[in-house]
């Protein structure tokens, strides 16, 4: 079994979803690995990933909708908010999405399905640097 890892940045002009299917590709690419899989991970607490709709941008228009509605950042029982007030909601946005995935590797590529991508959930007003990481595994 060979194994191979790299990682990659991001840079998020605030809140939103950036996707980061192609990066991810290019180092499932670089491992040569035909057949195995890939972990997808960020390195944060205030930014998620998701695999998500990528052929209609409204659905995902429809998804920041979603959260703000779900964990709105006026909510007046918040106590970490010492980054502001998306500070909290940022981090419960996190917990109910993911901070990695797994995607099946076949034939050298992601396995992903016709209108699927891999995204970058930024739940920060402000822009950030997100360090994203690839895990490949199998033969």
């Amino acid at each position: 079994m060979a194994a191979h890892a790299d990682s990659f940045t991001i840079v998020t002009k605030g809140k939103g979803t950036y996707e980061i299917t192609t990066a991810c590709e290019r180092i499932v690419t670089a491992s040569d690995i035909r057949t195995g899989q890939a972990t997808v991970f960020v390195q944060h607490t205030s930014c998620s990933l998701v695999i998500f709709e990528n052929a209609d941008p409204s659905a995902r228009t429809d998804l920041h909708r979603f959260f703000e509605h779900l964990v709105p950042e006026d909510t007046p029982y918040f106590v970490h908010t010492d980054e502001g007030p998306d500070d909290m909601p940022s981090h419960l946005r996190m917990v109910l999405t993911r901070t990695s995935e797994v995607i099946p590797v076949i034939n050298g590529r992601l396995a992903l399905g016709t209108w699927q991508g891999i995204f970058l959930f930024e739940h920060r007003r402000a822009p950030h640097r997100r360090s994203v990481v690839v895990s490949v595994v199998g033969e």
